[in-house]
C-alpha cells in the first residue's frame, strides 16, 4: 500500500510537529541512506513477523548528499527543535524493515527525506492537530484533496504531569492519495490506531500516576497560581514522548507497528477482474456438485438409519462404491485414482499430436468434437486417465461422460470417452461403427520405437499407439471449423502451452454462444427448417461436420440456462412483448 504513516505532536513552543513517520519504498533505499550498521552496534538476529523481514540492523538515513541537516534538509532546524518534538536525535538513522514476499522495504525516520512528501506530511500534520478536530477533540477523522492527498487521523491525549493541563496532544494520520482505498480501510485502521494510542496512553498513564504520588503538581500550582505562566514554563516542561511513557524502545515498537499496519492494510483489499456472467462450463460444474452434495446427503442418512456404526467395512465399501462408473461420469469425481497417479504422461494437446501423429491425432480429435465414444485400451491405467485429461479439455464440461478404465464394453450412452484393458473384447459392430474410435496402446518392438521420444519421453517409449475407426477422417475433408482452428494453434510454434490453453477456452465460449442461439431458436422458438439454414449460415456453421458439432454441444447446455430461456418464454410478460 503506498502511504504514509506518522505520529504527530502539537508542541507548545512549536505547534504542530511531526515525530516519527513510516514510509514505502518499492525501489532502493532512499538518498543518503546507506547499508552499513552503526558504529559500536554489534549485528544480532533477524526477526520475520507476518511476512516483513524485521531487521534489528539500524540503517542511516541522513539528508540529501552534501547537504547539512541545518541548510537543506526539508526538516526543521535543530534550533526550532526542543525535546518534546523530536523523536529521534540528531545523526540517528532510521529503521528499516525487508518484506521478502514482495521486495518491499518499509522506512521509518522523524520526517521524509523527499521534499515534496515532507510538505504534504507537514501540511497533514497542522490540519490534524489544528482545524481538522472532532467533538471533543479525541476520535477519528478524514480530510483531504486530489493535490495534498487523503487522511485518516486520530487524535489523543497524553498524560504529562508537567504540561498545562496535565496532558499533551498527538495525533496518527494515515495520508494516501487513493480516496476510495482510504475509506474502505476506516473500520480496519480505526481498530489497530485505536489499540496503538491505548497502549501508549496506558504507559504514560503509570509514568504520571508514580510522579503526582511522588510530587503532586496541582498543589504546586496552586500555591504559585499568581506568577505569571511564562515564567514557570522552563526547559524540562516539554519532554519526549520516551520520557512521558518510560519506554527506551519506543520508536522501535513504533517502526514495527507502523509497518506491520502498512503491510497488513495493504493486503487486506485486492481487487478482482469481473468477468460477468458465470460460463457454462461453470454453470455445470456448480450443478453437478450440487447434485453430488444432495446424493451424498441422502446416502449418509440411509446409511445410518440401516447400519448406524456396527459395521464400519461395509460402510467403507459402500463410500467406495460411490465413486463407481455411474458418478464417474461427473467431471469432478475423475480423482478416483488421483492419490496415486504419477505425473500425466501427456502433458497437452501438442503433446498428444507430437506422439500420435498429425493425421491419427485428427481423426482421432474428430471424433471427440463430434461426440463419438473413444475407446483406449491400455495396460497403464494412468496412462488412459492422462490422455482423457488432455482430450476432455476440447468439449465443454456438461458434454464430457468418462468411464476411466472398466473390465466390461460399456454403451455409448453411458459415457463418450471409456478406457478398457486389453483383455476386453469390444463388440464387432462397434469396431466397424463410424460412432466409434479405437486407440490401442501396444508394446512397442524396436522397428517401432519414436527416435524423438527416446531421450525426453522415458514413459511413452516403450508404447506404440495405433487409431482406428469404423470412419476414418479423410486428410482432405474440411471438418469442423473449431478443429482446423485448434490444429493451427498447436502448429504455431509461436505460441505457448498456456496461450494455446487460453485459445481453446475463447473457441469453446465462441461455439457455445452459437450452441445457445440454436436452442433458443429451435427448441424454444420452434423455427422452421427453412430460417433456421439461414441462421447457421449467418453463424458461419453451416456445413454438415458443424450442424453435428453443434448439435452434441446442445446437449451440455446447463439445466440453470435451459429453465431459465423456457420460464422467460412461458412468462406473460415475455409473451405480451413478444406480440
Amino acid at each position: 500500500m503506498n502511504a504514509i504513516v506518522a505520529l504527530c505532536h502539537f508542541c507548545e513552543l512549536h505547534g504542530p510537529r511531526t515525530l516519527f513517520c513510516t514510509e514505502v519504498l518499492h525501489s532502493p533505499l532512499p538518498q543518503g541512506a546507506s547499508s552499513g550498521d552503526i558504529s559500536g552496534q554489534n549485528e544480532q538476529a533477524e526477526e520475520e513477523e507476518g511476512g516483513i523481514q524485521m531487521s534489528s540492523r539500524i540503517r542511516s538515513h541522513s539528508p540529501a548528499e552534501g547537504a547539512s541537516a541545518d541548510s537543506s534538509s526539508p526538516g526543521p532546524k535543530k534550533s526550532d527543535m526542543c525535546e518534546g518534538c523530536r523523536s529521534l536525535a540528531g545523526g540517528h538513522p532510521g529503521f528499516v524493515s525487508h518484506d521478502k514476499e514482495t521486495s518491499i522495504k518499509y522506512v521509518s525516520h522523524q520526517h521524509p527525506n523527499h521534499p515534496q512528501l515532507f510538505s504534504i506530511v507537514r501540511q497533514a500534520c497542522v490540519r490534524s492537530l489544528s482545524c481538522e478536530v472532532c467533538p471533543g477533540r479525541e476520535g477519528p477523522i478524514f480530510f483531504g484533496d486530489e493535490q495534498h492527498g487523503f487522511v485518516f487521523s486520530h487524535t489523543f491525549f497524553i498524560k504529562d504531569s508537567l504540561a498545562r493541563g496535565f496532558q499533551r496532544w498527538y495525533s496518527i494520520i494515515t495520508i494516501m492519495m487513493d480516496r476510495i482505498y482510504l475509506i474502505n480501510s476506516w473500520p480496519f485502521l480505526l481498530g489497530k490506531i485505536r489499540g496503538i494510542i491505548d497502549e501508549l496512553q496506558g504507559k504514560a498513564l503509570k509514568v504520571f500516576e508514580a510522579e503526582q504520588f511522588g510530587c503532586p503538581q496541582r498543589a504546586q500550582r496552586m500555591n504559585t497560581a499568581f506568577t505569571p505562566f511564562l515564567h514557570q514554563r522552563n526547559g524540562n516542561a516539554a519532554r519526549s514522548l520516551t520520557s512521558l511513557t518510560n519506554d527506551e524502545n519506543l520508536w522501535a515498537c513504533l517502526h514495527t507497528s507502523f509497518a506491520w499496519l502498512l503491510k497488513a492494510c495493504g493486503s487486506r483489499l485486492t481487487e478482482k477482474l469481473l468477468e460477468g456472467a458465470p460460463t457454462e462450463d461453470t454453470l455445470v460444474q456448480m450443478e453437478k456438485l450440487a447434485d453430488l452434495r444432495e446424493e451424498s446427503e441422502g446416502w449418509d442418512g440411509s446409511e445410518e438409519e440401516e447400519k448406524p456404526s456396527s459395521q464400519p467395512d461395509v460402510a467403507e465399501g459402500q463410500e467406495l462404491s460411490k465413486c463407481s462408473p455411474e458418478t464417474s461420469l461427473m467431471p469432478d469425481c475423475n480423482r478416483w485414482n488421483v492419490a496415486h497417479r504419477r505425473l500425466s504422461v501427456f502433458r497437452s494437446l501438442r503433446h498428444m499430436r507430437q506422439v500420435l501423429g498429425a493425421s491419427a491425432f485428427r481423426m482421432l480429435a474428430w471424433h471427440v468434437l463430434m461426440g463419438n465414444q473413444v475407446i483406449w485400451k491400455a495396460r497403464d491405467m494412468d496412462l488412459v486417465q492422462s490422455a482423457f485429461d488432455v482430450l476432455r479439455t476440447m468439449l465443454p464440461v456438461g458434454c464430457v461422460r468418462i468411464i476411466p478404465y472398466s473390465d466390461q464394453y460399456e454403451e455409448a450412452y453411458r459415457c463418450n470417452f471409456l478406457g478398457l484393458s486389453p483383455h476386453v473384447q469390444i463388440p464387432s459392430h462397434i469396431l466397424s461403427s463410424e460412432f466409434a474410435v479405437l486407440v490401442e496402446v501396444r508394446a512397442a518392438t524396436r522397428s517401432t520405437l519414436y527416435p524423438t521420444l527416446l531421450e525426453d519421453e522415458q514413459s511413452l517409449n516403450k508404447y506404440e499407439f495405433v487409431v482406428t475407426s469404423g470412419s476414418p477422417v479423410a486428410a482432405d475433408r474440411v471438418g469442423p471449423t473449431i478443429l482446423n482452428k485448434i490444429e493451427a494453434a498447436l502448429t504455431n510454434q509461436n505460441l505457448s502451452v498456456d496461450v494455446v490453453d487460453q485459445c481453446l477456452v475463447c473457441l469453446k465460449e465462441e461455439w457455445m454462444n452459437k450452441v445457445k442461439v440454436l436452442f433458443k431458436f429451435t427448441k424454444v422458438d420452434s423455427r422452421p427448417k427453412e430460417d433456421t439454414q439461414k441462421l447457421l449460415s449467418i453463424l458461419g456453421a453451416a456445413e454438415e461436420d458443424n450442424v453435428k458439432l453443434l448439435k452434441f454441444w446442445m446437449t451440455g447446455l446447463s439445466k440453470t440456462y435451459k429453465s431459465h430461456l423456457m420460464s422467460t418464454v412461458r412468462s406473460p410478460t415475455s409473451s405480451e412483448s413478444r406480440n
